[in-house]
């Protein structure tokens, strides 16, 4: 071999190597972003104390495999002791592909638990093709995640909703629901017996879906919501990209509103007593600024 071969042989292992080196420290900024992020909410909220169990909900998707992930690099330094329970449910899906799940737990060691429920054959025959699925997949495997939860003793639920979810979710409640309401980060469960907390509700979808890529999750399709491009959902979260990208920092300043609210600049009578705010006490109110 000349000794120009050798040389751009040698220039191309550096090039890799230098490619390799940034590759490992891009990961790593981006793991300790989302490792700070996670925390803050958990602290923020006070999702986990000393000596909960939590189940972790895996639905297949790059957020609950993140959201695994940095729990279980948590807990290793965290200032609480806590247990993780890993659970996941196969939903009979066509094309699901057995095995993969249970062998990634496997090869974490973390404690886990998997069950095979035909929720999907429930869905295909009660809901017509065209209409949304969500609704009733959702609601069935809630019923099954609270009765795991039980049967385990488990103290919280940790789902994989992330800040995107949350706003989406406030959006859709405001056009198609009137209401305003999106995700809390925590909360009570439906049935009043188990807490449901988010630990992802500071992290942005974009940066998990590069975590997800750089560790190489082994993502499990979902067949029904993947295969529904005319959600409601789909289009708001279109509508908030096209935002994003004409105004970037909008999502995260409509997130932050949700932890700014201000009851007596919005209508809702059951928060803020409006019929008592009279001119006789405003008055009284004026007067007492004025002695000061």
């Amino acid at each position: 071999m000349s000794s120009k071969s050798t040389n751009i042989v040698f220039d191309r292992r550096i090039e890799g190597r230098q490619s390799s080196v940034k590759i490992k420290h891009e990961r790593g900024k981006l793991l300790q972003k989302l490792r700070r992020q996670i925390g803050s909410a958990i602290a923020d909220y006070n999702m986990i104390e000393e000596g909960d169990r939590v189940l972790v909900c895996m639905s297949g998707g790059k957020d609950s495999y993140t959201l695994l992930d940095i729990l279980e690099k948590l807990r290793k330094k965290a200032p609480v002791n806590f247990e993780l329970l890993a659970f996941h449910l196969d939903q009979r899906q066509p094309g699901y592909p057995a095995g993969v799940m249970d062998d990634y737990l496997k090869s974490l060691g973390v404690n886990y638990k998997i069950l095979d429920v035909d929720t999907f054959s429930i869905v295909q025959k009660n809901i017509p093709d065209g209409k949304t699925k969500c609704g009733l997949c959702s609601r069935l495997r809630r019923g099954i995640i609270y009765k795991v939860a039980s049967e385990h003793k488990i103290d919280k639920i940790a789902l994989g909703h992330h800040r995107d979810d949350i706003v989406e979710t406030l959006f859709l409640n405001m056009f198609f629901g009137s209401k305003l309401k999106a995700m809390p980060p925590k909360l009570r469960s439906d049935d009043g017996e188990h807490v449901v907390i988010r630990p992802l509700s500071y992290c942005k979808e974009s940066d998990l879906l590069e975590y997800s890529n750089q560790v190489g999750f082994p993502i499990i399709p979902c067949n029904l919501c993947g295969s529904q491009k005319n959600l409601q959902r789909v289009k708001i979260k279109r509508m908030l990209a096209e935002w994003e990208s004409s105004y970037p920092g909008r999502v995260e300043n409509i997130f932050k509103s949700l932890k700014s609210v201000i009851p007596s600049h919005l209508a809702d009578k059951k928060i803020y007593d409006f019929e008592g705010l009279s001119q006789e006490s405003l008055s009284v109110s004026s007067r007492w600024v004025h002695q000061k």
